[in-house]
């Protein structure tokens, strides 16, 4: 069964769950966590941890958390961790004991640091994984050495996860489901009205779409969604280019750069996330165009640089890909494994359309 947990953000709620951290109920391992950026949340951490066992969660405080991200550079699973250790020390787990690790976009890297977790006693692992598809690889190191499994951000497949229902294993997995961004994204262009799109009167709109990860889901359907939702709307479309970003802010930017010598009648540029959209950016500036003016770009995360480049209107829009309630669910997740309880297998997040008309207050919250 899905659970369909509804965002955070009304504003207000997200500002009250980052003042209140809760809104709802080895050599790899060892230099896992960037000492550099996460100093200053782990020297609250021990205060904060205390706290919480004097107040009735020192059930919590012993138990070992091993969280593996695909990639630290990534923009937004920056954002995702450095949230999930606050949360979990909010909740009585102390900082010494949760261990995260740089895959550094390797697979095989990834599945040793699982292997070092294992061997190490940790109690729950939470998993971003490189590639979906190693997904059973994954689950089955994990069942087999009875520890639960919280999967995050890179959804397994249908079959994957009816392996978990079928055998009720604690495994399950939190994110936010990518049609809805993909959509959200579509329907910014919509809402601006072909009359102001389709800037060389053809009755269609020409874009350059630009890909994140292929083997990430995400990036599938936000490239299909988005399209699909211009299309839903009686918008006829013309693609000009189809390019594989990978999640990159420099790699967009050459891709646009060529995407826009080779095709300067571009009327959208679609990027299934904001670092590239920022490298989009650039290139637009480069080639003398100027968003909101003679060319329309969106993006998703909602990262600060490109909320502000809604606001100053240098980004047409984009799509809050909220990291609060997603590393509080699956916080929460791990929490009800370590405690006896179960979880849904699927755990939904929602994301939030992102326009100048609310950019300034989803930058307040997220700030």
């Amino acid at each position: 069964m899905k659970k369909k947990i509804v965002s955070v953000l009304t504003v207000a709620m997200l500002s009250m769950s980052m003042l209140a951290g809760c809104s709802s109920a080895g050599n790899n391992a060892k230099d896992a966590v960037n000492t550099t950026e996460n100093e200053a949340v782990a020297d609250v951490a021990k205060e904060t941890a205390k706290q919480a066992a004097d107040a009735g969660n020192g059930s919590l405080i012993d138990k070992k958390v091993g969280v593996c991200i695909y990639q630290f550079s990534d923009n937004f699973m920056t954002l995702f961790r450095n949230e999930l250790l606050s949360y979990f020390v909010a909740q009585g787990f102390s900082a010494d004991n949760i261990t995260i690790v740089d895959a550094a976009n390797d697979q095989e890297t990834q599945t040793k640091q699982i292997e070092e977790f294992i061997a190490n006693g940790v109690d729950v692992l939470i998993i971003n994984p490189v590639n979906s598809s190693s997904a059973d690889a994954i689950t089955d190191l994990a069942v087999g050495a009875n520890i639960p499994l919280v999967y995050i951000n890179r959804e397994p497949d249908a079959d994957e996860e009816q392996r978990w229902e079928d055998n009720d294993w604690n495994v399950c997995y939190v994110g936010c489901d990518a049609r809805q961004s993909g959509t959200y994204q579509g329907e910014i262009i919509v809402d601006l009205g072909l009359d102001t799109v389709d800037l060389n009167g053809d009755r269609k709109v020409q874009y350059i779409m630009i890909e994140g990860d292929p083997e990430n889901i995400d990036a599938q359907y936000r490239t299909d969604f988005s399209i699909k939702a211009l299309e839903d709307a009686g918008i006829k479309v013309d693609c000009l280019e189809d390019e594989v970003g990978n999640w990159d802010q420099a790699t967009a930017q050459q891709i646009v750069a060529n995407a826009l010598e080779s095709h300067p009648e571009t009327e959208v540029v679609f990027c299934n996330n904001d670092a590239m959209a920022l490298g989009a950016l650039k290139s637009i500036q480069a080639a003398g165009r100027t968003v909101g003016s003679d060319i329309y770009l969106v993006g998703v995360d909602a990262l600060s640089e490109a909320l502000e480049d809604v606001i100053a209107g240098t980004m047409t829009g984009t799509v809050f890909n909220d990291h609060f309630s997603q590393a509080h669910s699956a916080a929460d997740a791990a929490i009800n494994y370590l405690t006896g309880g179960k979880n849904d297998r699927y755990i939904g997040c929602d994301y939030i359309k992102v326009t100048a008309d609310n950019a300034q207050e989803i930058l307040d919250a997220v700030k």
